[in-house]
């Protein structure tokens, strides 16, 4: 009999949520960067183990929002968590004690907790003592009465296996929702943005990744395989745009470059990129781009 079930990765930012659904998709279906706040939408990576499909949902970190898109990306994050088989909370165990993101996170869960069932993994379990991990997962399980406890390394794929093997016992008998070789439902125009934004945040310091987006404009297939992608990169401030585009244009061709080379890797084809940087101060409040990523646009 085949299973298949729905099962919504949640926690506080740069909890390891998007590597750890990278890891047991066993494809890149989301951006990952050092930097919080990274994951905007909600995405979806679909692994199959046995006879069970599991339809992950990457969700944004969950914080305090106070700006327009830190709202709908936080409003997205509990969307996601509604009507699904499971709950992972991923809880970043490196850190000295619970930050109070997890915190707030705990206490909401502990309202609905007969809604769903919630699995609590500790990430990060390379960077921290066992007796603290012990402690840490007793101190949580006696605020919410989780089904299961696991403690991974998303970074070293440690542990992982443990988490799909469980999933796949418990998920739910019925027909699968996606094709057996699909690994994501997120459309390749938006992938595709999201690895130049990828490449974007992992190459900028302090707050500039957050002033700015990627949009795909154009996607253009030709007959001998290959893709164009035209893509626009919009900035809050003229000021920025020299240090996106760098001295003679080095930064942004670098950029493109290493998007370029992924995208060929996923796509497996080859690949023309083309990017444009544009200035739009109030990119941010543009209801069209909330609906690009698929979030509402808060009220």
């Amino acid at each position: 009999m085949k299973r298949c079930g729905f099962v919504a990765v949640i926690g506080a930012p740069n909890a390891g949520k998007s590597t750890l659904i990278n890891g047991w998709v066993g494809s890149k279906v989301s951006i990952v960067s050092p930097k919080v706040q990274t994951t905007r939408s909600l995405v979806r990576g679909i692994a199959i183990q046995g006879q069970s499909q599991i339809i992950f949902i990457d969700t944004p970190g969950i914080f305090q929002p106070k700006k327009t898109l830190e709202k709908a990306m936080v409003s997205a994050a509990w969307q996601g968590a509604s009507d699904v088989d499971f709950i992972l909370l991923v809880v970043d165990a490196s850190k000295k004690k619970l930050d109070k993101d997890t915190a707030d996170i705990i206490d909401r869960l502990a309202t609905q907790k007969d809604a769903q069932r919630c699995i609590l993994v500790l990430n990060k379990i390379d960077k921290a003592p066992r007796e603290k991990l012990m402690m840490l997962a007793k101190d949580l399980n006696d605020k919410i009465s989780f089904e299961a406890t696991f403690m991974v390394s998303a970074l070293k794929e440690n542990g992982l296996n443990d988490v799909m093997s469980f999933l796949t016992n418990h998920m739910p008998e019925g027909v699968w929702h996606f094709p057996e070789d699909q690994v994501s439902d997120m459309p390749m125009r938006l992938l595709a943005a999201e690895i130049t934004r990828e490449k974007l945040f992992n190459s900028l310091y302090q707050e500039l990744p957050y002033g700015l987006t990627v949009e795909t404009e154009d996607w253009e297939d030709f007959e001998n395989g290959s893709i164009k992608i035209s893509q626009i990169i919009y900035l809050a401030r003229e000021n920025h745009k020299g240090i996106i585009l760098g001295k003679g244009g080095a930064h942004i061709k670098e950029i493109g470059k290493l998007a370029r080379l992924e995208l060929e890797e996923i796509i497996g084809t080859t690949v023309h990129l083309k990017i444009f940087v544009k200035v739009q101060e109030n990119w941010s409040e543009d209801p069209e781009k909330y609906h690009i990523w698929g979030l509402d646009y808060p009220s």
